[in-house]
């Protein structure tokens, strides 16, 4: 049975300082510390604790595609991803710029991991991420729409202060798409980081839009300022 300062605790959703308790109790330092000495104790256990929490729900809520971590990538410059260019941007000061940072290269080479593994790092600094498919946040726009919920979205979209789309390029922008796309891109520009992964190279990005004054805005938005890593070599889906 738990101790009744131990449920105690835990009813004032104190899980940290219930926890660190437990362990001083087991560790029979209870007789051995002062209230001075150990209630600093139970303080920084709850506080490590309510961390912990904050970044793994802003972890959950950023729906990033795979589990990724800066400290597993892979850094060769021979496929593009070097230890220098990555750790310019674990400052975070690009998303306190609202920089645009542009990840393209073929299929397997990695594009959507290094975008995650920025994504949740951002998140254990605190950072809101919202992780989307091009197409994902498209169609999540267009049901928004039907059902009058659109700009609600597109205040949300804002509010997070690092929005990665993956994927971009997979299908070509029409109407309406294009129109949400710019929004997207009008909103934070300069103001919030955005994270854009794709295979086609920026070069044939203007093609992707059927209206070419579109085109323009958005890659006016895009190009200018932004990071860039052009990933290379074999598929890594084939090595593992």
């Amino acid at each position: 049975m738990e101790q009744p300062i131990t449920a105690t605790l835990k009813g004032l959703k104190m899980p940290g300082m219930a926890e660190c308790w437990k362990s001083m109790e087991e560790t029979h330092q209870l007789d051995k510390l002062s209230l001075r000495d150990g209630l600093p104790l139970m303080i920084q256990s709850e506080l490590d604790n309510r961390e912990t929490n904050r970044i793994g729900k802003l972890i959950r809520n950023a729906g990033f595609r795979i589990p990724a971590a800066i400290e597993e990538l892979d850094f060769d410059p021979s496929r593009g991803v070097s230890q220098e260019s990555v750790f310019q941007l674990l400052n975070g000061d690009y998303i306190k710029r609202g920089i645009i940072v542009i990840i393209s290269g073929p299929t397997g080479t990695g594009k959507t991991y290094l975008a995650n593994a920025l994504g949740e790092k951002a998140c254990r600094q605190g950072y809101k991420v919202a992780y989307f498919t091009m197409q994902k946040v498209l169609d999540s726009i267009r049901i928004a729409r039907l059902e009058g919920k659109d700009q609600k979205l597109m205040e949300k979209i804002l509010k997070m202060d690092l929005l990665i789309l993956d994927d971009f390029g997979m299908k070509t922008l029409e109407g309406q798409q294009q129109n949400d796309f710019q929004q997207i891109l009008d909103d934070r520009y300069n103001r919030k980081a955005v994270i854009i992964s794709s295979q086609l190279p920026v070069s044939d990005w203007h093609a992707l839009f059927k209206n070419e004054l579109i085109a323009d805005a958005c890659l006016d938005r895009i190009v200018h300022k932004s990071v860039r890593f052009q990933l290379k070599g074999e598929s890594l889906r084939k090595k593992y």
